[in-house]
C-alpha cells in the first residue's frame, strides 16, 4: 500500500504597511530552517477557520491582532515527508506594534528592495509576485486617439500608475510601433511597467517588460513563451487551471460586470468571480466595468486589484 503524505495547511501572513513596506521574520534556531526569512504564519488547527488560524499564529508571534486581512493566493508545495497547502492572506490593518514574541528576527522590507538573502524556498516565489500593483491599466486609444491616449496615462502615472497593457487591436502596424515605444519610454520615465497583447515579437521591438495573452492564445501554447513577465486574460475555470499550469505571473478575470463596449454581454458578478480564483496560485486582477472605487470590494472577493480600461486613477 501507497502511503500518500499528510496535506498541511498553513496561512502566512504578508503585512503591508501603507507605504508599501512588508514584514519578514527569521526563524529562530531550533527550528527548521533556522535562519531562513519568511512571512510570519501557521499550521491551522483542526475545525480553525483560516482567518481565526491567520489571527490566532500573529497574536502568538507577533502580539498583534488582526483587524482587516484579504485572501490573496494559494500554492501547494510538496516535500518528501509531506505536502504544504499555503494559504497567503494580505494583512492592511491590525491592532498592536508587532513584537518578537518567538525569538525571531523582524525586518520591514521594500518588494523593490530586499536587503535578505536567504528566504524559506516555498515563500521566495511571492517576493516577484508582489511586484505587482493593484491597478492594471489597459490603453484605449481607438476610443480617445493616440495623443489623448498618451495625456491621460501619463496623468495617470504621475497619480502612481505602475502597471500598464498596451492593446490596440485595430491600429495600424506602424502606427502601433511609434505608439508602443511612446508608451514603453513614458511609462519607464515614471518606474512603470509594460506588457504587450498578444504580440511578442513587437514586445522586443520596443523594450516592453512582458506580454499580456489573449484566452485563445493562452489555450493554444504548450509552454510559457520566454518573457519576464506573463499575464493572460482568462474567463472560465479551464482558462484559469491552463494558466496555473504554465506558470503565468498573474491572470484578469472577467468580465465581472457590464462594459460599455459589451452592455449586454452575460457576466460573472462578484460572487461566481469568488469562487472561480478561491485557493488559485496565481494573482488576479478583476476586469470589467471597474473602476479605482471598486478596488475595495475587489480585495474582498479575493482579487490582488482590478484592470481597467475606461477607469482612470
Amino acid at each position: 500500500m501507497i502511503n500518500c503524505p499528510k496535506i498541511t495547511e498553513v496561512v502566512a501572513a504578508i503585512i503591508m504597511q501603507p507605504d508599501g513596506r512588508f514584514l519578514l521574520a527569521r526563524r529562530p534556531h531550533g527550528k527548521t530552517y533556522a535562519g531562513y526569512w519568511e512571512f510570519p504564519g501557521g499550521k491551522v488547527e483542526f475545525g480553525e477557520s483560516l482567518f481565526s488560524a491567520l489571527n490566532r499564529e500573529l497574536l502568538e508571534e507577533l502580539g498583534i491582532h488582526v483587524e482587516l486581512a484579504y485572501p490573496w493566493i494559494s500554492r501547494v508545495f510538496t516535500r518528501t515527508d509531506k505536502i504544504l497547502r499555503l494559504y497567503f492572506y494580505r494583512v492592511v490593518k491590525w491592532h498592536g506594534e508587532p513584537q518578537a514574541c518567538e525569538n525571531q528576527e523582524l525586518l520591514w522590507q521594500f518588494v523593490q528592495d530586499i536587503q535578505i538573502e536567504t528566504m524559506l524556498p516555498n515563500n521566495v516565489p511571492m517576493l516577484k509576485l508582489l511586484k505587482l500593483p493593484p491597478v492594471y491599466v489597459i490603453t484605449n486609444a481607438a476610443e480617445l486617439g493616440a495623443e489623448v491616449s498618451l495625456i491621460q496615462l501619463e496623468r495617470s502615472l504621475q497619480q502612481g500608475l505602475k502597471l500598464v497593457q498596451l492593446r490596440e487591436r485595430v491600429m495600424a502596424q506602424n502606427e502601433l510601433q511609434v505608439f508602443a515605444e511612446n508608451i514603453v519610454s513614458l511609462a519607464h520615465r515614471y518606474g512603470a511597467k509594460v506588457l504587450i497583447n498578444k504580440d511578442v515579437k513587437l514586445l522586443s521591438e520596443v523594450n516592453a517588460d512582458g506580454v499580456h495573452l489573449s484566452s485563445s492564445q493562452l489555450m493554444s501554447l504548450h509552454s510559457r513563451p520566454d518573457v519576464s513577465w506573463c499575464g493572460a486574460s482568462c474567463h472560465n475555470a479551464e482558462e484559469l487551471f491552463y494558466a496555473e499550469q504554465l506558470g503565468l505571473d498573474f491572470v484578469t478575470l472577467g468580465p465581472v460586470l457590464p462594459t460599455l463596449s459589451h452592455p449586454n454581454s452575460a457576466t460573472l458578478g462578484w460572487q461566481r468571480f469568488a469562487k472561480l480564483i478561491r485557493d488559485y496560485a496565481l494573482p488576479v486582477y478583476a476586469l470589467g466595468g471597474l473602476h479605482q472605487e471598486d478596488l475595495a470590494t475587489a480585495f474582498e472577493h479575493g482579487s490582488h486589484g482590478i484592470a481597467m480600461m475606461r477607469g482612470t486613477i
